[in-house]
C-alpha cells in the first residue's frame, strides 16, 4: 500500500490538561478512516494539528509529498466581504488561473499557450470546473452564488465550506463534523458522494449511519492513546468491547500474580539488593498491569422529573408565516403523555420556528397554545446558551441547584452529579474557556436536564455531542416517561427514540407519519417510485375483437412524416459531425465546451430517436 500519511509520537496539551501522549498511525491510500472519542479527548485539536491550523508540542506528522490535502473545520473561516462563487473561486485558486489563462490564451491566438494551458487544464481536470461547482452548490441548495457570505448563517457558510474543499478534488480530505448543518437529504447525498469518491479521507463524525457505510479503518483515542480497528463502526463496536474485556482479563490475572510477588518483596528485604534485581523489575511492571481499571463512565441520566397532570399540550389552527413565506397553515395537534415525536424538513421549512411557538419564545400570527398546567420545559436549542468563558464548571450548575433529586429519589451533590456527567473532579474548577465545544454542549444538556423537565425540547441535540454520550442520552429517552420532541438530523438517533413524525414539507404543509426515520424514507422512496410509474403513459386496454386486418402502407400522413424524417436525419448527422469537429479543435472557452457538450448529446439522442420511426416506417410499402 502507498502511505499518504504517518504520525508518530505525537503529544499535545493545554497548560496542565495533557489530550493524548505518543500517537502513532499511519493512513494509506484509498482508506476511509473516522476519529472517535469521547469529548474533550482531542479528535479537532488533532485535525488541525494535521491540517497545520495548530501544532503538536512533540512528534512528527509526514504526508506524501505529491498529494493535496483539503480540510474543512468544525467553523469555516470565511471572508465576509466575499461572495459565494469568489469563494468558490478562492478555493480553487489553481483551477481558476487555468481558465483564465486559457481563455487569454485562446484570445491571443498563440499555438504554444494554448497548449501550454490546454495542458494545465488536463493536470487539473478543469474542463467542466464550472459544471460541477453548480451541481454540487445545487446539491447543497445553494442557488444564489451572488450573495456574500457575511449574509450567509452559520450553517449555510459550513455548505460553502464543504462545496469549496470538494471542488478542490484533493488526494487527501480531512471533514471535521461534515454533517452538521445538512439537512438529511443532504447528509445522504454526501455520503453517496464520499462512498463512491476515489479519495482518502479521514473525519470525525457522530453520524453512525454515515461512519458505517463509508469508513473502513476506526481509530480510537483512549486514555490518552490510540487504538486501530480495520473495519466500519460495527466492527469497531465489536472488536473494541473485545479489548476492553482482554484488558481487565489481564489485570485480573496479574493481580492475582501481584499477591505472591507482594509477599515475597516483604519477606525477602535482603535478597532486593543483589539476586533478585530483575524480580524487582518485573513486579513494579506488574504493579501497573494490576492497576489497569478501565471503568465504561456511562451517563446513567436518572433524573426525577416534574409530575405531569392529564392535559399536556395542545395547539389548535396556527398559523405563521414571515412575509410570503409560509411556516404553519392550520396546524393543530392534540398531545398524549408518553408521546416522542421526531420533527424532520429541509432547512428553513419552519422546524425551529414550531417549537419556539410552542414554548412561548415566538408568537404565531393566529391560533392557539394551550399548554397544562403541570408541564415544564426543558428546551435544549441550536444555539444553546452563551456561558461565561471566565466562569468555572461547578459555578454554572450551581446557579440552578446544589442538589440533584434522582428518580429514585435519592440526593446527589452538584460534585457528584457533574463526575456522573462524565466531569472529573479535576475539570469542576475548570473555567468554561478550557471546555471543548463537545464537553460545553454536554453541560448545556447537563443544565436543562437538572431542572427536572416533563416535556423535552431537542432541537439538534447531536450536534458536537460524542458517540458515548449520544448512546446513554438516547437510552434516557427510550425510558423517559414525559414528552419529547427532538429535531434532527442523525438518522440512527431519529430510528432509536422516536415513535411518529412530524414532516415538514414547506409552504405550511406538514405531515404526520406513523413511524421512524428509515420508514419514512423508505415510504417517500416508494411514493416517487410510484408517481413515476403512473406519470408513463399506458396504452388503454381494449376489449378482445377479432383481430383486424393490418394494412402494410404507409397513409398519407406517414408518407409525409417519413420524408420529413429524413431530411432531419440528414441534417443532424451534419450537426453532429460539426460539434465533434469543433470539440476535438481546442479552441473552445470553458463555457463553450459545456454548452456544445450538452447540444451534442441531445442531437445524440435524437438521431437515435429518428432512425428508429424511420426504420419502423421504411418497412411499410
Amino acid at each position: 500500500m502507498i502511505s499518504f500519511l504517518q504520525v508518530e509520537g505525537l503529544r499535545k496539551s493545554f497548560g496542565d490538561l495533557e489530550l493524548f501522549e505518543d500517537l502513532k498511525f499511519g493512513i494509506d491510500k484509498g482508506e476511509k478512516v473516522a476519529i472517535v472519542a469521547r469529548n474533550g479527548a482531542g479528535k479537532t485539536t488533532l485535525l488541525n494539528i494535521l491540517s497545520n491550523v495548530d501544532s503538536a508540542d512533540k512528534g512528527s506528522v509526514i504526508f506524501r509529498n505529491d498529494i493535496t490535502i483539503a480540510f474543512l473545520p468544525q467553523e469555516p473561516n470565511l471572508d465576509p466581504k466575499k461572495s459565494i462563487i469568489e469563494e468558490i473561486h478562492a478555493s480553487s485558486e489553481e483551477v481558476y488561473k487555468a481558465l483564465n489563462s486559457y481563455n487569454k490564451a485562446l484570445e491571443s491566438g498563440n499555438a504554444d499557450s494554448i497548449q501550454k494551458s490546454m495542458e494545465a487544464m488536463d493536470l487539473l481536470n478543469a474542463w467542466d470546473f464550472e459544471t460541477r461547482a453548480n451541481q454540487i452548490l445545487g446539491q447543497l441548495k445553494i442557488y444564489d452564488t451572488s450573495q456574500k457570505i457575511g449574509t450567509l448563517s452559520g450553517g449555510q457558510q459550513k455548505r460553502v465550506a464543504l462545496a469549496s474543499v470538494i471542488l478542490q478534488n484533493p488526494d487527501f480530505l480531512i471533514l471535521d463534523e461534515p454533517t452538521n448543518h445538512l439537512d438529511l437529504d443532504m447528509i445522504e447525498w454526501l455520503e453517496e458522494y464520499l462512498c463512491n469518491a476515489t479519495i482518502t479521507l479521514l473525519m470525525v463524525t457522530h453520524d453512525r449511519y454515515f461512519l458505517d457505510r463509508i469508513c473502513n479503518l476506526i481509530l480510537e483515542i483512549d486514555d490518552k492513546q490510540m487504538y486501530s480497528y480495520k473495519g466500519n463502526y460495527s466492527y469497531y463496536l465489536e472488536k473494541r468491547a473485545e479489548r476492553i474485556e482482554i484488558a481487565r482479563a489481564g489485570a485480573d490475572k496479574a493481580k492475582n500474580l501481584l499477591r505472591t510477588e507482594q509477599e515475597w518483596m516483604r519477606r525477602m528485604p535482603k535478597a532486593r539488593g543483589t539476586k533478585a534485581k530483575s524480580r524487582i523489575d518485573s513486579f513494579y511492571e506488574l504493579k501497573d498491569a494490576a492497576s489497569y481499571k478501565k471503568v465504561e463512565k456511562d451517563i446513567n441520566i436518572n433524573i426525577q422529573q416534574t409530575r405531569m397532570g392529564k392535559k399536556i399540550l395542545e395547539v389548535k389552527n396556527l398559523y405563521k408565516s414571515f412575509g410570503d413565506k409560509v411556516i404553519l397553515k392550520d396546524f393543530s395537534y392534540l398531545f398524549n403523555r408518553g408521546e416522542k415525536i421526531g420533527i424532520v424538513g429541509d432547512n428553513g421549512t419552519g422546524k425551529s420556528t414550531f417549537v419556539n411557538i410552542i414554548t412561548d419564545t415566538l408568537k404565531p400570527d393566529s391560533g392557539l397554545v394551550d399548554v397544562g398546567q403541570t408541564i415544564h420545559f426543558g428546551y435544549y436549542s441550536q444555539k444553546g446558551i452563551e456561558f461565561n468563558p471566565n466562569d468555572k464548571v461547578i459555578d454554572v450548575v450551581r446557579e440552578i441547584a446544589e442538589v440533584v433529586t434522582l428518580g429514585d429519589g435519592s440526593i446527589m451533590s452538584i460534585t457528584q452529579f457533574l463526575t456522573y456527567f462524565l466531569f472529573p473532579p479535576d475539570t469542576h474548577y475548570a473555567f468554561i474557556e478550557k471546555l471543548s465545544g463537545g464537553e460545553k454542549r454536554r453541560l448545556y444538556l447537563l443544565t436543562v436536564l437538572m431542572q427536572n423537565p416533563n416535556f423535552l425540547i431537542l432541537d439538534e441535540p447531536t450536534n458536537d455531542l460524542d458517540i458515548m454520550t449520544l448512546n446513554v442520552l438516547e437510552d434516557y429517552l427510550q425510558t423517559f416517561n414525559g414528552c419529547v420532541i427532538i429535531i434532527s438530523h442523525d438518522r440512527f438517533f431519529m430510528d432509536k427514540v422516536v415513535d411518529h413524525l412530524f414532516a415538514f414539507n414547506g409552504n405550511g404543509d406538514i405531515k404526520d407519519f406513523p413511524g421512524n426515520y428509515t420508514q419514512y424514507r423508505d415510504y417517500k422512496l416508494e411514493k416517487e417510485q410510484l408517481e413515476k410509474e403512473t406519470k408513463q403513459p399506458v396504452a388503454p386496454k381494449e376489449k378482445p375483437k377479432k383481430a383486424p386486418q393490418v394494412s402494410n402502407k404507409k397513409s398519407f400522413k406517414e408518407k409525409m412524416e417519413f420524408e420529413k424524417l429524413e431530411k432531419e436525419i440528414e441534417e443532424l448527422e451534419k450537426l453532429i459531425a460539426t460539434l465533434e469537429e469543433e470539440l476535438s479543435s481546442g479552441t473552445l472557452s470553458g463555457d463553450e465546451i459545456t454548452e456544445k457538450s450538452i447540444l451534442y448529446q441531445q442531437s445524440k439522442d435524437s438521431l437515435e430517436e429518428k432512425e428508429l420511426r424511420w426504420l419502423e416506417l421504411s418497412e411499410k410499402d
